[in-house]
C-alpha cells in the first residue's frame, strides 16, 4: 500500500514538473509573443505572424487537453470551429485570415486560460514535487545537514520553525513528514486540480455554449434551406430527364398501338413489347431515385443493415461492425446513413483503398460512426470538399466531423451525433 502511495506520488511530481515547464515556459513565451503579435497589427507586422502564433497557442492548448484525459482521466470539450483556412491568395487572404482569427471568441479564451495557467496552473503543477522535496529537505536537517547551515549564518528557518539544534532540527524533520505524508495522499489529487483549472478556463460558460449552438445551428439552417432546395431541383431534374421522359414514350408508344392493333397487328406487337421495356427501365429508375432520397431498407431494417446492404454494394472489401440497442429518429437516421454513403464513396474514388472498416454505435447518448480506410490519405475537411458537405449537414443536428489523414494513410473519418435511441420494439419505423 505505502510503495503504491509511493509510486503514485512519485508519478505526480513528475507529471507535476513537465506541467509546470509546460506553463512557466510554454504559456509565458506564447502569451508574451501572441499578444505582441496581435498588438503589431496596426502596423501591418501582426497580418503575419499572428495567425501562425494563434496556431501555436491552439495546439498547446489542445496538447493540454490530450494529457489532461490521459494522466487524469478529465476531459476537456473542444468548443472552438474548425480553424479558417485561408479563404484567399495573397495579402488579402492572410488579412481576412488573421481578421476571423482575432475576431474568434475561442482566441481570447485560449489566450486568457495562457495568462491563468502561467500562474495559477504553474502553483498547482509545482505542489506535489514541492511537497515532497520540503519534506525530504526537513528530514535531511535532522540527519545533520543543519550543522553547516547554522553555523555559516547562526540559524536557518524552516517554515515557521528556528533550526538552531538538534532538537529544533527534529521538529523540522517531523514537519517534514508531515509535508511527505501530505504528497502521498494529495499529489495525485493536486494534479486534477491543475486539470480542473484548465477545463474551467477553457470550457465555455453555460451563456456562451448556448450562444455558440445559436449561431451554429443558425448557419446549418441555412446550410439545410439550401440543401433541401438542391435536392429538389435534383429530383426533378431526375424525374424530367428519366423517368418522365420514358413515360412520355410509352404514352406515344401506346398511342400507336391503338392505330396499328386493326391494321398491322405485328406492328403493334412490337410496339407494346417496346413500351413493357420503357414500364420496366422507369421503374427502376423511379426505384433508383426513391433510394437516393430515402433507401427502403434503411426504413425497413435501420441505419446497421442499411449500412451493410451499402458496403455489400462496394467494390473494396468493406467490414461493417453495429452496435445500436435501438434506432434513432428517421431524419437522423438518414443523415447519418448519407453521411457514411458519401464518405465511403470518397474512399472508393479517390482514396485508392483495398479495405475499409466502417464502425457504427451508440454511448452516452451520442451515435458514433467512423469510417477507416487503408488508402493514400490526404484528405481534408477544408472549404470546397465533399467532407465539408457532410459537416453541414451534420451540423444541422448538432452533430460534428474529425478527419486524421496523414499522408500515405490510413484515414480514418469520425461523426458524432447526439441523439437518443427508441426500443426496437416500440419503434415506428
Amino acid at each position: 500500500m505505502i510503495a503504491t502511495k509511493a509510486r503514485d506520488a512519485g508519478l505526480a511530481a513528475a507529471q507535476g514538473l513537465a506541467l509546470a515547464g509546460m506553463s512557466l515556459i510554454g504559456s509565458i513565451t506564447l502569451f508574451t509573443l501572441a499578444i505582441t503579435s496581435i498588438a503589431l497589427i496596426p502596423v501591418g507586422v501582426g497580418v503575419f505572424t499572428t495567425p501562425a502564433l494563434l496556431d501555436l497557442v491552439r495546439s498547446h492548448a489542445d496538447r493540454r487537453r490530450l494529457l489532461a484525459a490521459k494522466w487524469a482521466g478529465v476531459r476537456i470539450p473542444l468548443p472552438r470551429r474548425p480553424l479558417p483556412r485561408q479563404p484567399r491568395a495573397g495579402i488579402a487572404g492572410q488579412v481576412e485570415r488573421c481578421t476571423l482569427l482575432v475576431k474568434s471568441p475561442a482566441t481570447w479564451r485560449d489566450l486568457r486560460w495562457l495568462l491563468i495557467d502561467m500562474t495559477a496552473g504553474a502553483v498547482t503543477a509545482l505542489l506535489p514535487v514541492s511537497l515532497l522535496a520540503e519534506g525530504l529537505f526537513g528530514i535531511l536537517l535532522v540527519l545533520g545537514l543543519w550543522q553547516p547551515i547554522v553555523h555559516a549564518g547562526g540559524g536557518y528557518w524552516y517554515e515557521f520553525i528556528r533550526v538552531d539544534g538538534w532538537t529544533t532540527a527534529s521538529f523540522a524533520a517531523l514537519l517534514g513528514a508531515c509535508w511527505i505524508a501530505v504528497g502521498l495522499r494529495f499529489g495525485r489529487a493536486l494534479i486534477g486540480v491543475h486539470f480542473s483549472i484548465t477545463r474551467s478556463s477553457l470550457t465555455l460558460t453555460r451563456e456562451a455554449e448556448l450562444g455558440e449552438r445559436i449561431d451554429r445551428l443558425t448557419e446549418t439552417r441555412h446550410d439545410a434551406v439550401d440543401s433541401s432546395a438542391a435536392e429538389l431541383r435534383r429530383i426533378e431534374r431526375d424525374l424530367h430527364d428519366g423517368a418522365q421522359a420514358r413515360l412520355v414514350a410509352m404514352g406515344m408508344n401506346l398511342s400507336t398501338v391503338e392505330a396499328l392493333i386493326e391494321k398491322n397487328p405485328a406492328q403493334a406487337k412490337k410496339m407494346l413489347s417496346m413500351a413493357r421495356e420503357s414500364s420496366a427501365e422507369a421503374l427502376t429508375e423511379l426505384r433508383d431515385l426513391v433510394r437516393g432520397i430515402h433507401p427502403p431498407v434503411l426504413a425497413e431494417r435501420g441505419l446497421g443493415d442499411a449500412v451493410r446492404a451499402l458496403a455489400l454494394r462496394l467494390p473494396v472489401a468493406t467490414e461493417v461492425e453495429v452496435d445500436m440497442a435501438g434506432r434513432a429518429e428517421a431524419p437522423v437516421e438518414s443523415a447519418a446513413y448519407f453521411a457514411v454513403s458519401e464518405i465511403l464513396t470518397n474512399a472508393v474514388k479517390h482514396a485508392g483503398a483495398d479495405r475499409i472498416w466502417v464502425d457504427i454505435h451508440h454511448a452516452e447518448g451520442m451515435l458514433r460512426m467512423s469510417v477507416t480506410d487503408d488508402g493514400r490519405g490526404g484528405a481534408s475537411a477544408g472549404a470546397g470538399s465533399g467532407l465539408s458537405g457532410i459537416e453541414r449537414r451534420l451540423g444541422t443536428f448538432d452533430g460534428v466531423l474529425a478527419v486524421n489523414s496523414p499522408v500515405g494513410g490510413p484515414t480514418m473519418v469520425t461523426m458524432e451525433i447526439p441523439c437518443a435511441l427508441s426500443s426496437p420494439k416500440t419503434s415506428s419505423c
